[in-house]
């Protein structure tokens, strides 16, 4: 297997669980900082790699009254303001080619949304970065078709591949997780990240916006770590009620290091076993 470098942090072939969390969008400076504080503080407690994660544009949403982050250039400027004052790496959402180059002068990771993930010139303007790149498995998509985003990846000569399961669609507002396809998805070469938050939303069940179902957040994360997976991706406010983006699908910031706890148990029982 591919191993991934982050600055520090070592994914994949046998290395730390690593975190990659933080709020869905990028609301304010306050709520942001709040939360990359917390998170930080939980991560050097219990050792586990944190890659802090928030959007600056959330391009996606169901409405087009749905708050969508404060662009580009606010955006980035607060994301590297959180990587100097908590030395931690950040990662960010992009959504077309003119993103790429301006988005990779300060994150240190750039992730391809799930509705994405097909296309086939934004991953190669990110390959060509030589960043690492985490692309998030469109719900469309079975574990097999991935390998076509692997290929269409590497050939630029770029290794520095995550992918990130986030459920399947299954009918209408529903997604489902066949954890099948993490192995299958694994046997590609590259690390697998499990997007525990994503997986529990109920996409558009609102009418004018998602739904969730926070509280099945353990058993997913356990069912995931026990997989055998290399990271898991978990988006966290301080207030998942009053967030302005996937709210019901978000962990509450007081309750991640709980989580995260029986994560790292697990996934230290399970590499003792050689499944990851």
């Amino acid at each position: 297997m591919e191993e991934v470098r982050v600055g520090e942090i070592r994914i994949g072939e046998g290395n730390p669980l690593v975190l990659i969390a933080g709020p869905c969008v990028i609301e304010n400076e306050d709520i942001t900082f709040t939360t990359a504080k917390g998170l930080k503080e939980i991560c050097d407690d219990l050792k586990i790699p944190l890659i802090f994660k928030s959007s600056f544009d959330k391009a996606n949403r169901t409405s087009l009254s749905s708050f969508r982050g404060p662009g580009m250039d606010k955006g980035l400027r607060v994301l590297n303001d959180i990587k100097r004052k908590f030395s931690v790496p950040v990662l960010s959402d992009i959504h077309s080619v003119d993103q790429v180059k301006p988005a990779s002068e300060v994150l240190d990771v750039l992730q391809i949304p799930a509705f994405l993930s097909r296309q086939t010139d934004l991953i190669l303007s990110s390959s060509n970065t030589g960043k690492p790149v985490n692309v998030k498995k469109g719900q469309f998509l079975s574990p097999w078709d991935v390998r076509n985003i692997v290929e269409k990846f590497i050939s630029t000569g770029n290794s520095k591949l995550m992918i990130t399961e986030r459920g399947t669609s299954f009918g209408y507002h529903n997604l489902v997780v066949d954890f099948r396809g993490l192995p299958i998805i694994r046997s590609l070469g590259y690390p697998v990240i499990f997007d525990v938050t994503h997986s529990l939303q109920l996409p558009a069940s609102e009418g004018s916006s998602s739904g969730g179902q926070r509280e099945f957040t353990a058993p997913l994360m356990r069912a995931a770590v026990g997989a055998g997976i290399d990271g898991l991706f978990i988006e966290v406010h301080p207030e998942p009620g009053r967030a302005l983006c996937d709210g019901p699908n978000m962990v509450s910031l007081n309750e991640v290091e709980g989580f995260l706890k029986q994560a790292k148990t697990l996934h230290d029982m399970v590499r003792t076993w050689g499944a990851v």
